[in-house]
């Protein structure tokens, strides 16, 4: 396994600025000591502290024609933009060089975020990209949105940002040397041209949780496998408002990751929905999200038809039902099958809390989740060649013939 990582080559494209430079060759460092080779694509504008030790690094430069004065006079944000439209080429040429001497060894290329020439040359080369962001998260998700609050920066100032509590207008990032526009263009362009397959912060989870999270979805990282509970209740329930939020009230301090369907109209007095923004979901194809690895328990009102789809798909099941035949089944998965368990009685949120925990969290939900997977084979044995379900079908094609 070393040898297999050492002979696999890292190429890092770090911004001239000696706050990005560190960081990145911090990365860099960690990264070799995991058996990677690194290479450095540099401009003539980078500059490396004589103290630190990089012989193991190959370097190169990057061929532009930037006058050398453009690194005091222009700033960070003028100078990102023409190396962006300067280095593409240069870039270009150095990976081909690179492939030529190290073919397929180049694992992928990991850029400054505001270096998004490299990901556009990586790309050309079907070599993998990693945006590597030296600030904190909550900036790198400032820049993500930037483009979104523009009209509100000059008029807003000392006003929260919706969603950014307790940022104002005038805390997001920007700067002294380069209009609002320009920063705006780089913002624009650094998100309209992102491919990357991943994205390193640098930050820790203890500090910015809740921003790690925003980005987390925001860039559709993929959960992790059974940690998304998914609440839906059919096409015909009904609901009270008052429920409604104290499902929210619920599934927010359960702390677990969760996907709810509310269709339009499904809410008594909730005309609001509808102006709802495009991350609430209206609709969801049910048998695709339950077949998701990342979902890992089902709320349902528990119709026949989606008992049947979470069964089939071997997610247990937590069951509020309504009306109808939905009682029977929610008895059913609970005593019968265990492999759900029914909020019974008025809807508050320490029961929602306490029933997503129990089946997300706890051992309970776990032993569930065998159960339910050992039913879903069954399930799918009854249907195959010789299978209850298989055979119960030919019986019924038989009579049917002779009729």
């Amino acid at each position: 396994m070393e040898e297999k990582l050492a002979r696999k080559r890292l190429v890092l494209v770090p911004i001239p600025a000696q706050g990005h430079i560190s960081p990145m060759m911090q990365l860099a460092k960690a990264l070799h000591l995991k058996g990677f080779s690194i290479t450095v694509a540099q401009t003539k504008f980078s500059y490396f502290s004589p103290l630190d030790d990089f012989t193991d690094f190959q370097f190169i430069t990057i061929p532009e024609s930037l006058p050398e004065s453009d690194l005091e006079n222009l700033g960070q944000i003028l100078l990102a933009l023409k190396l962006n439209k300067e280095c593409h080429v240069g870039f270009k040429e150095c990976l081909g060089q690179l492939l030529l001497q190290h073919g397929n060894d180049i694992s992928c290329v990991i850029y400054d975020e505001f270096l998004y020439f490299a990901e556009a040359a990586a790309k050309e080369f079907n070599i993998p990209s990693v945006i590597f962001s030296t600030t904190s998260a909550t900036a790198f998700l400032c820049r993500s949105v930037f483009d979104k609050f523009l009209n509100e920066f000059k008029e807003k100032q000392d006003e929260l940002v919706p969603e950014f509590h307790p940022l104002r207008y005038k805390d997001f990032p920007d700067s002294r040397r380069a209009s609002l526009e320009s920063i705006t263009e780089l913002c624009r362009n650094a998100v309209d041209k992102r491919t990357a397959s991943s994205v390193i912060i640098n930050t820790s989870s203890c500090l910015e949780s809740s921003s790690l999270f925003c980005l987390q979805e925001s860039l559709e990282i993929p959960q992790k496998q059974n940690s998304v509970i998914f609440v839906g209740f059919g096409s015909l329930i009904l609901m009270e408002i008052n429920e409604v939020m104290e499902m929210v009230s619920g599934l927010a301090a359960s702390n677990q990751n969760f996907l709810w369907v509310i269709r339009p109209g499904s809410i008594r007095g909730s005309e609001w929905l509808e102006s709802l923004p495009e991350e609430f979901i209206k609709w969801a194809p049910q048998k695709e999200v339950l077949a998701h690895p990342a979902v890992g328990g089902f709320w349902s009102h528990c119709g026949w038809n989606s008992t049947l789809e979470s069964l089939g798909e071997g997610v247990p099941m937590i069951s509020k039902p309504f009306t109808g035949d939905q009682k029977v089944n929610a008895r059913y998965l609970e005593c019968v099958w265990k492999i759900g368990m029914q909020v019974e009685g008025d809807l508050d949120r320490g029961a929602v809390e306490k029933a997503v925990r129990r089946l997300m969290v706890c051992e309970q939900g776990e032993e569930m989740r065998k159960r339910a997977v050992s039913l879903k084979e069954k399930l799918r044995g009854s249907v195959r060649s010789g299978g209850s379900s298989h055979n119960s079908l030919e019986e019924f094609v038989n009579f049917l013939r002779t009729l």
